[in-house]
């Protein structure tokens, strides 16, 4: 069961905990603050590509899994007025959020208790700048989010232009990951992942953020990473296809949840 708690470093912030599993941290006074390294990462990329744009632009954004809405928060702060949908199916977690940590008026946030897979599908065609997954059932993520099925329909909601992130666990020898990532690579024209170097190394279970699109800003994202508070190392190309080494996608006939690690803290968002 999902609940929201003082955070015990902090007392302006809450978190999200499925039992002792940290799945959200918020500062509600500082929506910019981003305590997680890979929500870090995935705000970087959003603010190489869409936030980037001219500011009369109008953005829609699609949140797979709400947590604590901290992306959604975020969004809101470096581009008020964005139209953000959030597919969360936990309706209590969502009530709960909405009553410990409000949301500011007139946000442009919208919170539907419908499943990624569901809510997903139901979405118009080309109605999207962007998608963030970042979906757990407990501590994996969902089987039916990482196959080659789901991620055409993902595509398929997208504008020109635009692009799918991911936030992704596993450890070594990343079985699992490797074939979420090919059925991504699979779907999109340019995929670029990124994780921390002892993850590559296989030294640690941890996140992986993942982008799919076009015209990715590639060395954009590698300023970014040079300046993260630990090494980093971002794979696309040639050198993402070798790492996959031909893994074979998941598909909705045999895919699986992924890994979960016994205990973690920060592997969510």
């Amino acid at each position: 069961m999902n609940r929201v708690v003082p955070a015990p470093d902090d007392r302006r912030a809450f978190m999200v905990l499925h039992g002792k599993t940290e799945q959200s941290w918020v500062d509600p006074t500082d929506p910019l603050r981003l305590e997680f390294e890979y929500v870090q990462r995935i705000a970087e990329v959003l603010d190489e590509t869409i936030l980037a744009r001219p500011p009369a632009e109008h953005l829609r954004v699609i949140h797979v899994g709400g947590g604590g809405l901290t992306l959604p928060r975020f969004v809101e702060a470096r581009r008020p007025r964005t139209a953000q949908v959030v597919l969360e199916p936990d309706e209590e977690l969502t009530a709960s959020v909405r009553e410990k940590l409000p949301l500011p008026r007139n946000s442009g946030i919208k919170v539907r208790p419908v499943d990624g897979r569901t809510g997903v599908a139901a979405l118009p065609s080309g109605c999207a700048d962007t998608v963030i997954i970042d979906a757990f059932a407990g501590a994996s993520v969902p089987p039916e989010l990482a196959t080659v099925e789901f991620f055409t329909e993902v595509a398929r909601t997208l504008r020109p232009g635009g692009q799918v992130v991911m936030n992704l666990t596993d450890s070594a020898p990343f079985g699992w990951a490797k074939r979420c990532l090919a059925a991504i690579v699979a779907t999109f024209e340019e995929v670029a992942v990124s994780a921390e170097v002892p993850v590559w190394k296989g030294r640690r279970f941890g996140n992986f953020v993942a982008v799919g699109g076009t015209d990715l800003p590639l060395q954009a994202f590698e300023r970014r990473l040079q300046r993260a508070g630990f090494p980093y190392r971002l794979l696309a190309g040639r050198e993402l296809a070798r790492w996959l080494s031909g893994a074979k996608p998941f598909t909705d006939g045999d895919a699986e949840g992924s890994p979960s690690p016994a205990w973690s803290r920060g592997w969510f968002s």
